[in-house]
């Protein structure tokens, strides 16, 4: 089945973020947030057989087709609830408010923060591959702090030419063989964080994306942001996905009210390469809610 998409610009007031919709404006909406080093593409798999939906998948700050966030100084994962914040604030605007809030890895990561504070924001969480805030311990804090403006320093001083790739396929080739990824999803993922240029082939990512954050969040403060999470939550997760999951999970998911876990078939990114089972698993879930 073949849907409608749309490329979209959201002008929030900090930043332009790109956008992409999904599927017919009159069907109820799902705000898809993608992980690390992907972008809205990530979604489309997903969106051609979750059918009864209008997904809206964003390119967070730095990735794809968005405005990288201005300056040279450290990012931290913080900085994308105030982005998630935006992107509600513009729905609202237009009378739109989602019926579930979809986030992979990164994407279930800030959405789950966010929602601890603002829960009446949707319906639903779906989760896949995520669980909760990133949490380290504080006694590696002094040693990320150091590490981060080390490489942040070293890079903003730097006058070095950002890497070119002879193609596509090039670069194609060596995320499949870095992340096992299969090459239909790296080819869409890269066709939208790459540019084609008259030296050859290069990366549009904010470069800061891949340095350390000075800081994390305590086990103690990711605690308190889910303790008591009420919001009906879905929570999928690949059989071969991250294995930082199974014991975070054991951890994590007595602190939710309404969680659900289905396991499926596939890795990391298994809403690109078992869209149909993901569908199928959210659909059901949606289902149950809408019936109380």
């Amino acid at each position: 089945m073949t849907i409608a998409v749309n490329e979209l610009t959201l002008a929030l007031p900090h930043i332009r973020l790109a956008a992409t919709a999904y599927g017919d404006a009159d069907k109820p909406l799902l705000l898809a947030l993608h992980g690390w080093l992907d972008n809205a593409a990530s979604f489309a798999p997903l969106a051609e057989v979750l059918t009864n939906y209008r997904l809206l998948a964003v390119d967070w700050p730095g990735h794809g087709d968005s405005e990288h966030r201005p300056g040279s100084y450290p990012l931290h994962w913080i900085d994308y609830l105030y982005d998630l914040h935006g992107v509600l604030m513009h729905l609202a605007g237009e009378g739109l408010r989602p019926t579930a809030i979809i986030g992979h890895s990164l994407g279930g990561i800030v959405a789950s923060a966010y929602l601890a504070s603002y829960p009446d924001a949707t319906d639903a969480l779906v989760l896949i591959e995520a669980l909760g805030p990133l949490t380290e311990r504080p006694g590696k804090t002094r040693e990320r702090l150091a590490r981060s403006f080390d490489s942040h320093w070293q890079w903003a001083t730097s006058s070095a030419n950002p890497k070119v790739y002879a193609s596509f396929e090039t670069v194609i080739e060596a995320r499949h063989r870095l992340t096992g990824l299969d090459k239909v999803a790296c080819e869409l993922l890269l066709r939208r964080n790459f540019a084609a240029t008259d030296a050859g082939v290069v990366s549009k990512t904010d470069p800061r994306l891949k340095f350390d954050s000075p800081m994390r969040l305590t086990p103690a403060h990711g605690e308190a942001f889910i303790r008591g999470f009420a919001l009906p939550s879905l929570l999928l997760t690949g059989d071969s996905g991250y294995e930082q999951l199974k014991a975070l999970f054991e951890l994590s998911a007595p602190l939710y009210q309404n969680l659900t876990q289905v396991r499926l078939t596939g890795d990391h990114h298994l809403h690109m390469t078992h869209p149909q089972a993901c569908a199928a698993a959210i659909n059901a879930f949606l289902a149950s809610q809408a019936q109380g």
